[in-house]
């Protein structure tokens, strides 16, 4: 094979890598080679230590949340009308895949109150960030995006690194100014408050910039008014369908008024007729750089979320619209049943006036630590942030996971 490729060696495969990067010697702690059955009994060992969110308590959300899936999602998504790594550009043997991508788009615009949704993004952090390079598009010569409130830091990471990139910059909104092509502003926002829409619109109207809301938790938009408020509407649709699997993969949704509809990014599926006239379905305006022009492209996102797109959609189609907001009812029930649980608890202070299924609480010790003494009792707490915690919940959380924690940390606490 080497005399037929015209190469003397292996290595000459690796001449096109700086020699500094290739390995001189095998890499400390990885194992030599093993058999099948010996490396399938090392990795089942470590998934072992794992402690999966369903083995006991469990109040994580922070941009992630843990819902019920019904076990029929899993049996329709491997039907052969939607189980496909196929990229749909020929709709006439694509319309499973093509009419579920339509479905999805128009639930997403129901729930956001948006006129227009494309057909999913990687997660809700890049479909921020697309967001903002969308805004500069629109608003052209801006050179900042403002920030109103508590913006989950992951999602302000990955952002910043899109506008490092595009030699634009994050504000607070205490600078926003005509430099600002979009105000953004989380709702609820990273400690589970909830923003008010009407008035971060007064402030970006008063700049002339855009405004972008992003919901982490989509189920909160089965109690919460839809954003219409806003020009964009982006964030994260994993808690139906897709589950949290130890962090991925996630959903992100886009969606937004039809007047910015050419300068959305990814795909997006529309509807027509065949040659009898009945429904069918297309992709339609993909501006993306492997269609046209890399410098006239609206983003480099040449694919969306298909099977976790389809996962999500077939779940929200279970749910029906009264389900959803009966699921939506049931999270936030609880969240206000367990606030209460933990303000009698000594130590512990509810610094949340508004929220959904997520809130903030505070005490006097490092909420890192106590999280560490709470696994010992086999509790996963809420996002650490200093002597603050970040506490989810959902239709998964039972009385006696909320006693747990409420009696662990009176145990902390003292």
């Amino acid at each position: 094979m080497l005399k037929a490729i015209g190469v003397s060696s292996v290595n000459d495969l690796y001449d096109a890598v700086p020699s500094e990067f290739l390995l001189k010697k095998p890499i400390d702690g990885l194992p030599n080679f093993q058999g099948e059955i010996e490396v399938e009994n090392i990795l089942k060992s470590l998934a072992a230590q794992n402690r999966a969110a369903g083995e006991g308590p469990f109040f994580l959300g922070a941009g992630c949340y843990r819902h019920h899936i019904p076990a029929s999602v899993d049996h329709i998504i491997q039907r052969s009308e939607f189980l496909t790594s196929y990229t749909p550009y020929q709709p006439e043997i694509s319309q499973g895949t093509l009419a579920v991508i339509f479905q999805f788009q128009s639930i997403i615009a129901l729930l956001t109150g948006m006129e227009i949704a494309n057909a999913s993004m990687y997660d809700g952090a890049t479909s921020l960030a697309e967001s903002c390079l969308m805004a500069f598009r629109i608003k052209s010569g801006r050179k900042n995006i403002a920030v109103l409130g508590n913006l989950h830091p992951d999602y302000r990471e990955v952002t910043q690194t899109y506008l490092e990139l595009n030699d634009a910059s994050f504000v607070e909104a205490s600078k926003l100014d005509e430099s600002c092509a979009a105000l953004v502003v989380q709702y609820p926002d990273f400690y589970g408050n909830i923003p008010n829409l009407d008035e971060a619109r007064a402030k970006a109207d008063a700049v002339g910039a855009l405004l972008v809301v992003v919901v982490n938790e989509i189920v909160s938009l089965g109690l919460l008014e839809a954003p219409r408020q806003a020009d964009i509407v982006v964030g994260e649709a994993s808690s139906l369908g897709v589950g949290l699997n130890f962090g991925g993969p996630l959903l992100g949704f886009f969606a937004c008024k039809k007047e910015f509809m050419r300068q959305m990014p990814g795909r997006i599926c529309g509807m027509t007729s065949d040659v009898d006239g009945k429904p069918g379905y297309v992709l339609t305006l993909s501006a993306r750089e492997q269609h046209i022009r890399r410098e006239k492209a609206t983003s480099n996102i040449c694919s969306n979320q298909g099977l976790c797109a389809t996962a999500f959609t077939i779940h929200a189609s279970l749910l029906g619209e009264n389900g959803f907001k009966k699921l939506a009812l049931i999270n936030h029930k609880k969240a206000c049943e367990f606030a209460e649980i933990l303000s009698a608890v000594k130590g512990v202070k509810v610094i949340s006036e508004s929220f959904f299924n997520e809130f903030t609480i505070e005490f006097a010790k490092d909420a890192a630590e106590v999280n560490k003494k709470l696994l010992e009792k086999n509790i996963i707490g809420g996002f650490a942030d200093g002597n603050k915690m970040v506490v989810a919940v959902s239709e998964l959380t039972s009385a006696q996971d909320m006693a747990a924690l409420a009696s662990e940390l009176e145990e902390i606490l003292k």
